[in-house]
This record gives C-alpha cells, structure tokens and sequence, in this order.
C-alpha cells in the first residue's frame, strides 16, 4: 500500500512538472487576448487526453490555473471548463462529458456523467424584444457547491447546493434546497432529507435498544 501511495505521489508529481511548461503558454496567450476563450481552447485539448494520463495533466493544470484548487482531484474524459474563476476542493470527483462553469465545489464531492454547471441563471437577459438575446448580456455568477455532494448523470445545475445534498439524475435545479436535500425532478424539488434519514440518539426506537442491551 505504500509503494502504491510513493508511485501516485511520484507520477502526480511528474505530471506537475509536465504542467508547468503548458501552464506558462496559457499565462502568454492570455495576457494577449484578455479573454476566457484561451482558458476554453486550453480545457477542450486537455479533455480529448484519455485514460489515467488525462486525469493526471488535467488535475495538475487545473491545480496551476484555477484559483485555489486542489491537484487532488479526478477530471473525466471530455469534461471541459467554461471559466478560469472555477474552485474545486480536494477529493472531488468529476465525470467525463461534463460542462462546468463558474463555480466552487466542495470537498469530496461526486459529479457523474453528462453534468452541466451554469454559471448561474442570469447569463443571458432577453426583455428587449426590440435586440437579439445574443446582444443584451448577462451576468456570470460562481455558483457554490458544498462538501459532500453527488450529482446524477446528466443533472443540471443553476444554483447553489448545500453541503451534503444528493440531486437526482436528469434533474434541473433552479433554487437553493436545505443543507442535506435529496431532490429530483424538472424543476427540482425535495424527495427527502439526508439527515432525516439519520436515527435521532433520542428517539424511541434508539432508547428501547438502549433499554435491551
């Protein structure tokens, strides 16, 4: 168990230095174009890298280039990311063909398949009828995505989620539930409570097996 930990520790560091090079020409290309899209170009070549090889380059630019983020972390095949401003915890798993916008996502977190986190509901206005929609802007928000969560195949994601909830696959979430929500649906809704499901030490059935030891 040992000699696996000191190959992980040694490859993960191998890839790091790999990185850095790759790293430096972002930092280059982005300062001559000031924009997210050199970020994007960057996390649509790392994504087509498969196998272990791409889960080790993409952990470590991503540690490099976001803010924050942990090279502890396992990004899948064709996941790609829309913003540099994007945080992820140690821990956290990320499955392949995602789309992640801005966010921030908790430690030990798990993100199936397919996932698709908006930076929020407001990116695009459309109350002037008068202007197309691509014309009138919008606003980019970072949304939060608490520690301990598991996101479905396929879940949409366009506001933040407590610590601790688990959202149903194929489900759309347009609004913030409680800290340990099981939600579902189009729109989302609560199904049930994580911490319900926890035995209060309290409780009658807890002091009649307390009673019977």
């Amino acid at each position: 168990m040992k000699i696996r930990k000191i190959a992980k520790k040694l490859a993960k560091g191998s890839f790091l230095v790999f990185s850095f090079p790759l790293y430096a020409m972002y930092l280059l290309l982005a300062q001559l174009s000031k924009s997210e899209g050199v970020f994007q170009g960057f996390s649509q070549l790392l994504s087509l890298v498969p196998g272990k090889v791409g889960v080790y380059i993409r952990a470590s630019f991503y540690s490099l280039a976001c803010p924050n983020t942990s090279d502890e972390i396992s990004i899948g095949f064709l996941t790609i990311f829309s913003h540099r401003n994007t945080t992820i915890g140690p821990g956290v798993y990320i499955g392949p063909q995602c789309n992640i916008g801005k966010c921030f996502i908790g430690p030990n977190t798990l993100i199936g398949s397919g996932v698709h986190i908006l930076s929020g509901s407001q990116q695009h206005n459309f109350e002037d009828l008068s202007a197309p929609i691509q014309e009138q802007g919008g606003a980019f928000t970072k949304i939060t995505i608490g520690e301990d969560c598991w996101l479905g195949n396929q879940a949409l994601i366009m506001a933040n989620l407590e610590e601790k909830s688990i959202v149903a696959a194929g489900s759309v979430v347009t609004k913030t539930f409680e800290k340990g929500a099981i939600v579902a649906g189009n729109p989302a809704r609560v199904i049930s409570n994580r911490f319900n499901q926890i035995k209060n030490p309290l409780s009658d059935d807890f002091k009649e097996q307390r009673n019977g030891i």
